[in-house]
C-alpha cells in the first residue's frame, strides 16, 4: 500500500515547528521565511505546505502548544485566588523574550484580517471562555458583583498585560500585574483605599 502523503511524520512535524519557533526568535517575525524554516528543519518545502499553508499557522500551532498550561483554569473556591494564579502565569509566558514571535503575530494581524481571525479563534477566543467561565462561576458563588457582564472583566484584567506587550511603555512584570489585579478589586477612590488600609491593619497581629 504506497504511503499517505498528507500523513504527518511526529518527527518531521515536531522539527518543523520547532525551527519555525527558534528563527522567528532569532532573527524576528518579519524576516522568517519558510524556506528558512525548512532548510533548518532538514525538509523540503513541499513537505511544510502539505501540512501548513502559511509560516503563520506553523507559528500559532505551536504558540498554541506552548501556552497551554495558560487554558488550565483554577477552581480554588477564591476567585482572586484563581486570578492572581491565571495572571501571573500568563504574564511570564508573555513577558518571556522566548514568546517574542506572537509579538509579531500580533502586529502582522493587524494588516491581515484572516491572521488576525486565527489569532482569536486559535488563541485568544479560549482563554477568553476559560476566564468567563471562572468569572460567571464566582458571580454564581457571590464572590463578584453580578450586574457586571464577565466579557468587561477580561478586558479590564487582559488591556494593561496587552497594552505592555504590545505598546512597550513598561517592562510586563508579574508585580506589577498583580498589584493591577488589587487595584481592580479594592477600586480607585479615595474611600476604597482607606477602607483596604483599616483592613489590612485589623488584620495585621498585635
Amino acid at each position: 500500500m504506497p504511503a499517505n502523503p498528507t500523513r504527518r511524520s511526529p518527527t518531521s512535524h515536531a522539527a518543523i515547528l520547532s525551527a519555525a519557533w527558534d528563527l522567528a526568535c532569532e532573527v524576528g517575525y518579519a524576516r522568517l521565511t519558510v524556506e528558512a524554516i525548512a532548510k533548518r528543519a532538514g525538509v523540503g518545502k513541499q513537505t511544510i505546505y502539505r501540512w501548513w499553508r502559511t509560516k503563520d499557522e506553523i507559528l500559532l500551532e505551536e504558540l498554541d502548544s506552548r501556552t497551554s498550561a495558560t487554558l488550565e483554569f483554577a477552581h480554588s473556591g477564591d476567585i482572586r485566588a484563581d486570578l492572581r494564579r491565571q495572571l501571573t502565569e500568563v504574564t511570564k509566558v508573555l513577558g518571556s523574550d522566548e514568546y517574542a514571535p506572537y509579538r509579531g503575530l500580533i502586529a502582522a494581524a493587524q494588516s491581515d484580517p484572516e491572521l488576525l481571525r486565527q489569532i482569536e479563534q486559535r488563541i485568544i477566543e479560549p482563554r477568553v471562555d476559560a476566564l468567563v467561565e471562572r468569572v460567571s462561576q464566582a458571580q454564581r458563588d457571590g464572590q463578584l458583583r453580578d450586574d457586571i457582564a464577565p466579557r468587561d472583566v477580561v478586558e479590564l484584567l487582559y488591556g494593561p498585560i496587552y497594552y505592555r506587550l504590545l505598546v512597550r511603555t513598561r517592562p510586563l512584570r508579574v508585580a506589577d500585574t498583580r498589584h493591577h489585579l488589587d487595584l481592580l478589586f479594592e477600586g480607585l477612590s479615595p474611600g476604597q483605599a482607606v477602607k483596604a488600609a483599616k483592613a489590612a491593619d485589623v488584620a495585621q497581629p498585635g
